[in-house]
């Protein structure tokens, strides 16, 4: 066993080491260079489409289930686990596709530059790592408005999966300040899109479009994202067994008086044979998000964004657990059909007082009727709760009038005020092991109710301050 163990270690360090690093710069690079340091590539379009990477692909094409990959390209430099270093420089429209790799290649700013791509998509491929590049329509020609990154499968060229985005800056224009109604709806383009199954995108930021991060395929992870500025929905997760935690979607604009679409900070809904409404959408967890309706509610383009809408269930299996919702419309969070979930330990505040009235944490029958059934509600903090349903187990939630008691500085900072009556208020039973913040619960004698748990030698700043 030893032996065995020893050499299995022998070929993983040696297959590590035989992983290559390549150059890429658009201002000095040419297309007969060797991919080197001194010598570097010119373009990555070329270096994507002209044979230069070793990778897998179909045998023929229509793309149908059961076939095995075969490779492609057989000796060129570029292999799996090798690098491709961007320098400073524009980049234009990149298309990854037709390229399985067997381990990930990457695609990533070299230290130090700044990498511009007009707009990615990646397309029938799997195993790739796209890291630390600045992508906007904004760099290049105008166009009607799309989709800045995508990520999707292909009916004729075969499905993507395995793919991971990091550390990516993703924005219609740098600055949108002079934008008014017509632009927010008829200019800014969405910003990413996430079709295929696997996709891990985190660390990046999502500014100034028309929709956040739309996910559709399965087993998506949407961590550690920022949403900045959007005039329909923040985040999208369509697909089964998704995990979005410890994102932050901020700055909705743009009401219905201009714009027919409900903009929600999150959304999902379900697809069956009927159409919507009539499947399910399977195992989603929701954890430790923030939802900032406005973070200057004085905007005069700011909208009333329904917080967590999800209206044409079912909806089966969720955890929903640790978010921060700051929204003025009574959808804090809503659930019409939801299933064997639990939601638990979340703040949900109004953002001004006044029409259209206090958000709510809601679990409601399907549209068509049938009820909600088995869902935990337990430990959170709201201005109001709707609850209906077969065998739901609600308890240890607090419904308050006086935010001033309970937070240190509502409607912003929700960290609980010292000798608040939530602190210890809590359950213990399905509670999350951290708060929003990481902190571990418990802290005193008993869980607290909300995203926060209370610390008495913690020094918190006022994160969510209006700017």
């Amino acid at each position: 066993m030893l032996r065995r163990t020893c050499l299995f270690s022998c070929l993983l360090f040696a297959s590590l080491a035989q992983a290559a690093t390549f150059h890429i710069d658009p201002v000095v690079g040419s297309d007969g260079g060797d991919g080197s340091a001194a010598n570097p590539w010119r373009s990555l379009s070329t270096v994507l489409d002209s044979g230069l990477i070793e990778t897998r692909d179909w045998p023929d094409y229509p793309y149908a289930p059961g076939m095995q990959l075969q490779v492609v390209h057989a000796g060129a430099p570029v292999r799996a686990g090798d690098t491709l270093l961007l320098h400073t420089g524009y980049y234009g429209d990149v298309t990854i596709a037709h390229a399985y790799n067997t381990t990930a290649i990457t695609i990533a700013a070299a230290p130090g530059a700044q990498a511009r791509l007009r707009s990615l998509l990646v397309r029938s491929a799997q195993n790739w790592i796209v890291r630390g590049l600045a992508v906007s329509p904004s760099f290049g020609p105008a166009s009607d408005p799309d989709t800045i990154v995508e990520v999707q499968n292909h009916n004729w060229f075969g499905p993507s999966w395995d793919i991971e985005l990091d550390d990516l800056d993703i924005y219609s224009i740098d600055d949108a300040s002079a934008w008014g109604p017509i632009e927010w709806v008829d200019q800014a383009w969405s910003g990413v899109g996430i079709g295929a199954d696997r996709v891990n995108l985190h660390d990046s930021r999502v500014r100034n479009v028309r929709f956040g991060i739309a996910v559709d395929g399965a087993d998506a992870v949407i961590r550690r994202n920022l949403v900045d500025g959007f005039s329909a929905d923040g985040l999208r997760g369509l697909g089964d067994r998704g995990l979005f935690e410890y994102n932050r979607v901020q700055n909705n604009l743009i009401d219905d008086e201009f714009d027919a679409n409900h903009d929600d900070g999150f959304q999902s809904w379900s697809v069956g044979p009927g159409g919507v409404g009539t499947g399910e959408v399977v195992g989603v967890t929701l954890r430790g998000n923030v939802f900032i309706n406005a973070t200057n509610p004085a905007n005069p383009l700011r909208s009333s964004m329904q917080g967590i809408g999800c209206f044409d269930g079912f909806f089966r299996g969720w955890v929903v657990e640790n978010n921060v919702i700051v929204t003025d419309h009574w959808h804090g969070i809503s659930f019409y059909g939801m299933r064997d979930s639990r939601i638990v330990n979340n703040s949900v505040i109004d953002l001004v007082e006044g029409a259209p009235g206090a958000p709510w944490i809601m679990v409601h029958a399907h549209k068509d009727g049938r009820p909600s059934e088995a869902v935990v509600v337990r430990n959170n903090l709201s201005a109001d709760f709707s609850l209906d349903g077969n065998a739901l187990v609600v308890d240890h939630n607090f419904e308050f009038s006086d935010a001033a008691a309970l937070f240190v500085a509502p409607p912003f900072d929700l960290h609980l005020r010292a000798g608040a009556s939530a602190i210890d208020a809590g359950s213990a039973v399905l509670a999350p092991a951290v708060d929003v913040e990481g902190v571990p619960r418990p802290q005193g004698a008993g869980f607290d109710l909300g995203a926060y748990e209370w610390r008495g030698d913690a020094i918190f700043s006022d994160d969510f301050e209006a700017s």
